[in-house]
């Protein structure tokens, strides 16, 4: 399919969608199954990429056959990803000319399942934190993703229909929370091999196709001439 023109907003992921923190993650996960005594690689990986903290320690306590402990390994993953974001992460190739493309002309921010902290310093360290006009984080909704919650709230941040948004996902557990918001979705995979049942796949931001609808999108008027205001975001949703 192709995708809308005639957009409210668009929706971003970040962590390995537009940001390269996904390897500061691997190498953080990797240093925790190590210090339990397991391997890392794309199996465990399926397990914990796009959750939370929280879902992470309980994915891991699970595997490593140590009920209770979710909370204790989520704490111990802050710690080493926090030390790995530190050292700084890059920009994903294509996202800074495609948010720059869609800014301006349409609403858009970004949604993703990482605490603030790390949201903030991914952003930041990548030059794209002055770009979005809300950023929202694991810590801004009761539930975060796969339920709705954190797209619905961005949407409402941004004063626009989910209907007529479209998210940016790279994983699976981002993809059913933008699906569950009844937004458009476009996958961009982060990991080889994983299917994502997005309404388009790219397989970088760079596709000369997503660059030609970048170019183009929100120059149509809505069905009644105008689109939604944007409204100056409180001071906690905000990039810093």
């Amino acid at each position: 399919m192709s995708l809308p023109l005639d957009l409210d907003a668009v929706v971003f992921d970040c962590d390995g969608l537009l940001v390269d923190t996904e390897t500061c993650w691997t190498r953080a996960e990797t240093t925790l199954f190590a210090e339990h005594g397991h391997s890392f690689g794309l199996e465990q990986k399926k397990i914990v990429i796009g959750g939370t903290l929280e879902a992470a320690g309980a994915a891991m306590a699970d595997y490593f056959g140590r009920p209770g402990d979710g909370p204790v390994l989520a704490q111990r993953l802050h710690e080493l990803v926090a030390i790995e974001l530190a050292a700084g992460a890059n920009a994903l190739p294509g996202a800074r000319d495609l948010v720059l493309s869609l800014r301006g002309r349409l609403p858009i921010a970004v949604a993703s399942n990482s605490p603030r902290s790390f949201v903030e310093t991914a952003l930041g360290s990548a030059g794209l934190d002055d770009l979005f006009t809300h950023v929202l984080a694991a810590e801004d909704v009761t539930r975060p993703k796969p339920a709705p919650d954190l797209y619905l709230a961005a949407c409402r941040a941004l004063g626009a229909d989910p209907a007529r948004s479209i998210a940016f996902e790279d994983s699976r557990t981002g993809l059913a929370s933008a699906r569950a918001a009844g937004m458009h979705v476009v996958g961009v995979p982060s990991l080889p091999g994983v299917v994502l049942d997005a309404d388009i796949i790219f397989t970088a931001l760079t596709d000369p196709a997503l660059t030609g609808w970048a170019a183009a999108a929100g120059t149509q008027a809505g069905p009644a001439g105008s689109r939604p205001e944007q409204h100056e975001p409180p001071a906690d949703h905000r990039a810093r």
